[in-house]
């Protein structure tokens, strides 16, 4: 691989999403931008008149969708161009434009959803029973469900006005640490004596390293550039929290926890009840890392410790092509529809495949109604973490594709509870096939002990940070402001916790909590451990059963957001409002830990 991170403008075409899905080129884009001040005057015309009559009330619904669909096209467009490169300042200013089209309509539409909810439930409820309302019916009863915490006319507006300034603190965060300090990390020798830039996404490269002391160069280097900034993280995070906060007490809801859960009808006790199980396994994580201090053959096993693969023998190459071809064949139980849009999508224009300098880190899909379900990358061949990668996000985007194939536009949308299921069981997809597939002993070693990583990275570690999020919204709540002091206990209390007596941390590995991009959207990471358990349950009753088993799996891909998401996970098949999803989940990393205990 090339050891020097290539500007966008040098990436290859055939590298690149291809985004004319959604527009044809710039001239188009701006078109429809200048549309959506005439597609919201349209919806405001019907201030006041929604509740006189059905026929009122409906034209006034197709009207906000036409504007709400314009507006997610041309925010979706420059979104995924301006994530592709942040140092590019025109794409910058396109965004920028686009949240600010966002914020004007949202300001104007503001009357929509009380002035809905004021009309008569009796009469309302009989209008949304006719056939002519079927697009929009359930947009209406979830509306109905948010009718105690919408507020007045006013209110909405006020609120709604503030809705690009609250992305400050997120965009901010991702500025300074995806282009200012990601500037400045440097280089770090590899085993082989050549230099690598250090980035936010090359760091999993070295922590991938067999060479304990390139793990350790890197690790330090990285953190200390991180706790250089940790005053000015912390309070973009305090910003975040105070943020959410707000929010929530301007509704009236009991908690952020409540806030976040509330319009997915998830309960609390789901939340609450995913860390006290993860707390009574703890135990056997703490077993794993004794396991992995053993096999390391080291003294004090430390933070940059825990990433490297165990089995040393094995080395990986997996080009992008060849990839997309192991995705193809461990998917293939799911039939040829599924395999064959995945596929070809992947090789032909959904995909954003390598890094370049100002992308994102990290990946990512995102879809919306018209265009493909893209996704970004920063793929690497020597690492085989990132063909999971690419079968986790080819999930999100398959199910996004089942999702717009049998939904109309004002309910398509499935939540993230939902879509880290899809993703995750397509990865135990993967690991399986792989598994069946391995040639010799050392590499099925190999997979176990990556997939132990995977189920623990999955499972464990975003419970960790769940609690962590939970812990310093409780702060805030209770009167007590976020410093990066305060922060930094609170997460090293948490690593000890997790980690067990056999961590050694160094003096910043705390900073680890005030990096993660994903705090800044709260409560959002518990959806990856009760994801990776409801998709280990799902994956086993597909790979099992028969036609049946496999129907009841699409039925919940094209839901959608026709249902709320612990009822459709019901139609699939599991019960996330039972701990056994979880537990069974645990069970099967307790599983994977006897057997590497065993030949380790």
């Amino acid at each position: 691989m090339s050891n020097t991170i290539p500007k966008r403008n040098e990436v290859p075409a055939k590298d690149k999403w291809d985004l004319s899905s959604i527009f044809k080129d710039l001239n188009e884009w701006e078109d429809a931008l200048k549309e959506i001040p005439a597609l919201t005057k349209k919806v405001v015309e019907y201030k006041g008149k929604l509740g006189t009559s059905k026929e009122n009330l409906l034209s006034a619904l197709k009207a906000l969708e036409a504007a709400e669909l314009k507006l997610e096209t041309v925010y979706h467009y420059v979104s995924l161009q301006h994530e592709a490169d942040e140092d590019d300042s025109s794409a910058t200013e396109r965004y920028g434009k686009a949240m600010m089209a966002y914020t004007d309509l949202q300001s104007e539409i503001s009357f929509f959803d009380p002035e809905l909810q004021a009309i008569d439930e009796t009469v309302l409820r009989k209008w949304i029973e006719e056939p002519e309302f079927a697009d929009y019916k359930i947009y209406i009863e979830k509306n109905l469900y948010f009718k105690k915490y919408i507020l007045s006319e006013k209110e909405e507006r006020i609120l709604s006005l503030q809705s690009q300034s609250a992305q400050t603190a997120d965009t901010v965060f991702s500025v300074l640490t995806n282009v200012d300090i990601n500037k400045t990390f440097g280089t770090v020798k590899l085993e082989d004596g050549s230099d690598l830039q250090l980035t936010q996404s090359t760091f999993s490269v070295f922590m991938h390293s067999q060479d304990r002391k390139v793990r350790e160069t890197a690790y330090k280097q990285f953190y200390k550039k991180f706790e250089e900034n940790q005053n000015t993280i912390a309070a973009l995070y305090a910003g975040s929290v105070n943020q959410d906060v707000f929010s929530m007490r301007a509704r009236g809801y009991n908690s952020s926890l409540e806030a976040s859960l509330y319009g997915n009808k998830v309960p609390v006790s789901v939340y609450t009840n995913l860390i006290e199980c993860i707390h009574k396994n703890l135990p056997t994580l703490h077993e794993y890392y004794s396991i992995r201090k053993k096999a390391l053959g080291v003294d004090e096993l430390r933070h940059y410790d825990v990433y490297v693969p165990l089995v040393k023998s094995v080395e990986t190459h997996t080009t992008f092509e060849e990839a997309v071809e192991i995705c193809r064949n461990a998917l293939a139980p799911l039939g040829k529809e599924y395999t064959d849009t995945f596929c070809d999508g992947i090789l032909n224009g959904w995909t954003d495949r390598y890094e370049n300098v100002g992308k994102r880190s990290g990946a990512f899909s995102s879809g919306c109604y018209i265009g493909k379900p893209y996704i970004l990358l920063n793929y690497k061949e020597n690492n085989i973490r990132d063909l999971f990668t690419l079968a986790h996000e080819g999930g999100h985007s398959m199910h996004s594709w089942y999702s717009v194939q049998n939904n109309p536009f004002m309910c398509y949308e499935y939540t993230i509870f939902e879509a880290e299921v899809a993703s995750t069981f397509n990865e135990e997809l993967v690991f399986e096939y792989l598994l069946k597939t391995a040639k010799d002993n050392e590499m099925k070693k190999y997979l176990l002990a990556m997939r132990a990583d995977d189920i623990l990275a999955t499972l464990h570690r975003q419970t960790m940070f769940a609690e962590f999020e939970l812990k310093t919204h409780e702060m805030v709540e209770n009167g007590t402001p976020l410093t990066a002091e305060n922060l930094r206990k609170t997460y090293r209390d948490l690593l000890e916790l997790y980690f067990g007596p056999e961590m050694h941390f160094e003096e910043n590995s705390d900073m680890e909590g005030l990096r993660i991009p994903h705090f800044y959207t709260a409560f959002y990471v518990y959806k990856y451990a009760t994801g990776i358990s409801a998709a280990l349950a799902l994956a086993h009753r597909v790979v099992n059963g028969g036609e049946k088993e496999r129907e009841d799996y699409f039925k919940f891909l094209k839901s959608g957001g026709s249902r709320y998401p612990i009822e459709s996970l019901k139609v699939a098949g599991v019960n996330m409002e039972s701990t056994e999803p979880v537990q069974a989940a645990c069970d099967e990393f307790a599983s994977i830990v006897k057997q590497l205990k065993e030949i380790l």
